[in-house]
């Protein structure tokens, strides 16, 4: 799908992989609304990146606020692509050091962010895009964001790990049901990145982190994602894949 001069949307893009994601769709043409919490430098990161980029604040598990976000990518043109970057971790044991159970809230949390929002995302943006006429031979494609913990969670991410097995077994369902509408979904479970979540750690973390991917021993960068992501939009016959990004690693328990 070419991607010129068509409306894009993308999901926790004020940073990190999704930033990188907005920076590439409007190199390759299209104008992007940015879809991040009111809290984010969304903004102005939109007002830096110029005309083709906007701002809707909105938290991806609010439906008022996603289909604002979706109104406001329609407002641009047809919505053809989404990349759903938006998410969150959080550490939960199911016991305790202390013998206690471990948090039900914390687990529903990231659970409802990572799983319950990523069909909100999905729901919407489909719907919009079912609308289109087809370009290309698609209506639109949708990028989902799994983790290579949805295979091996470590310690203390079961509500990561299983959100994002969550996002990896709903792509190819999502792929089966939306093919009829002629939609794509397709998922990336990236390795470790260099995001400003780990940006905060000290260099000898950073480092040690890169070193423990087999081949290239680093950090991913942001726009590794993104060229992944912008490829799936472009490349028609990839549809209800789930991609590892991450150099080869497979995460130990700890």
């Amino acid at each position: 799908m070419n991607l010129e001069n068509t409306s894009a949307l993308v999901t926790g893009g004020a940073s990190g992989l999704g930033l990188a994601c907005v920076k590439l769709l409007i190199q390759r043409g299209a104008s992007v609304v940015i879809a991040d919490l009111p809290t984010s430098a969304g903004a102005d990161v939109a007002e830096e990146l110029g005309p083709k980029a906007s701002f809707a604040a909105a938290d991806v598990t609010s439906e008022a606020d996603m289909e604002a976000a979706v109104a406001a990518a329609e407002a641009n043109g047809p919505l053809r692509s989404v990349i759903h970057c938006a998410g969150h971790g959080g550490a939960v044991r199911l016991v305790n050091r202390d013998g206690t159970p471990g948090s039900l809230e914390a687990y529903s949390k990231v659970i409802n962010t990572n799983l319950i929002g990523s069909f909100n995302v999905l729901r919407l943006a489909a719907a919009s895009m079912a609308k289109n006429e087809p370009l290309d031979g698609d209506r639109g494609a949708c990028v989902m964001t799994a983790s290579v913990a949805a295979y091996e969670g470590q310690i203390g991410q079961i509500p990561y790990a299983a959100s994002k097995a969550g996002v990896v077994g709903m792509t190819i369902v999502a792929a089966r049901d939306l093919a009829s509408k002629l939609i794509r979904v397709n998922t990336i479970a990236p390795g470790i990145f260099d995001t400003p979540l780990l940006g905060r750690l000290p260099e000898e973390i950073r480092q040690a982190l890169g070193a423990s991917v087999p081949h290239p021993a680093r950090l991913g960068r942001p726009d590794e994602f993104a060229a992944m992501a912008v490829h799936i939009l472009e490349n028609q016959m990839l549809n209800g894949e789930t991609i590892r990004l991450d150099g080869g690693i497979r995460m130990t328990p700890r």
